[in-house]
């Protein structure tokens, strides 16, 4: 049976995702540091979001929804680790250096020596500018837990972007 694509809130969808796409790509290439799997989580949340757009669209805040589904997405994939690629030695093409990019691509290496976790309450917290208490609230966690992970998390963070620095003086 083939299912219609033209039902009842679909045009919606397509409008919901075209206006939230950015913001849910660069939150999940903050959590991942890896573009394709940005995409990827990317994709799984919007395809995730369409299956139960009825419920979703009915929602207060359905952006936060599909903020908190890319998160579970992005903890699930780090859960099941069931990553099929593997690296190689030479990279098919140069990447295009802009404005910042050595900020950013230290930046990316510093969030990808945090655990998951505490990446995803940092993303919460300083990418998608939440408060403790919204950002409890999508985690399912304390605030008490979300300010003292936030400070240790920022603490590491700092450490080893400050390591990077007097390395690279070296």
């Amino acid at each position: 049976m083939k299912e219609d694509r033209t039902g009842p809130g679909t045009v919606e969808f397509e409008e919901f995702a075209r206006a939230t796409g950015q913001r849910l790509y660069r939150a999940a290439m903050l959590l991942t540091g890896d573009h394709h799997l940005a995409e990827d989580l990317t994709q799984a949340t919007y395809a995730r979001l369409f299956a139960s757009w009825r419920r979703v669209r009915r929602t207060d805040h359905p952006v936060a929804y599909a903020r908190t589904a890319l998160f579970n997405e992005f903890m699930s994939h780090k859960r099941l680790r069931r990553n099929s690629e593997r690296p190689v030695d030479v990279l098919p093409e140069e990447p295009v250096d802009s404005p910042g990019s050595d900020e950013r691509l230290d930046l990316m290496a510093a969030l990808a020596h945090l655990s998951p976790a505490d990446r995803l309450i940092l993303v919460c917290r300083y990418w998608e500018d939440r408060s403790v208490t919204q950002t409890a609230g999508e985690l399912s966690l304390t605030e008490a837990t979300v300010r003292s992970r936030s400070r240790r998390a920022l603490a590491r963070l700092r450490h080893h972007l400050e390591k990077e620095d007097h390395d690279a003086l070296r």
